[in-house]
């Protein structure tokens, strides 16, 4: 199972030196990312205790509801990480959320795999997000069984490239 694609975004690359990076490095207030990776963890937690053990038990409303939105929680709070990356390297601004996991790949601290999956969770929120939507609980279920590593992943890519810059 693989997070639902969304319409693709335009690719806007600019060339972003990693000397530059480097020193720019010192200039992130890592404390709010740490603090962000805190909440993301949090949130898995919180999944991890109501992420129902098979697809009926996913289907009854509270459990839906609360594993739909710390889905959305937990993507929110991705993409909130990689905003204060890219605008605590000053790696420029972005003009959406898709140019934000462009930058990050460039300056090397998430890998390409990262950057897609990154935006299809993105995608996926959005399907999630609009109350007038009918989201399909089989995916959403395949999801809950099959991608939160993808947060654990993230997280990990996140924390290297802050270890390996101090």
């Amino acid at each position: 199972m693989n997070w639902p694609l969304g319409l693709p975004g335009l690719l806007r690359i600019s060339s972003i030196s990693t000397t530059d990076i480097s020193r720019r490095w010192r200039l992130l207030d890592k404390e709010r990312v740490l603090a962000k990776i805190d909440e993301l963890e949090g949130y898995l937690k919180e999944l991890e205790q109501v992420k129902p053990a098979g697809l009926e038990d996913y289907k009854k409303i509270e459990k839906k509801r609360s594993c739909e939105r710390l889905l959305q929680l937990l993507i929110e709070c991705s993409i909130d990480i990689c905003a204060l990356l890219v605008t605590g390297l000053r790696l420029g601004l972005p003009g959406e959320e898709d140019d934000l996991f462009d930058r990050l790949e460039e300056a090397g601290i998430i890998s390409p795999l990262m950057k897609e999956t990154l935006r299809k969770m993105k995608a996926f929120r959005n399907i999630l997000v609009p109350e007038y939507r009918r989201i399909d609980d089989q995916l959403v279920y395949e999801i809950l069984q099959n991608r939160l590593d993808d947060f654990e992943a993230f997280k990990h890519e996140i924390l290297k490239a802050t270890r390996n810059r101090n």
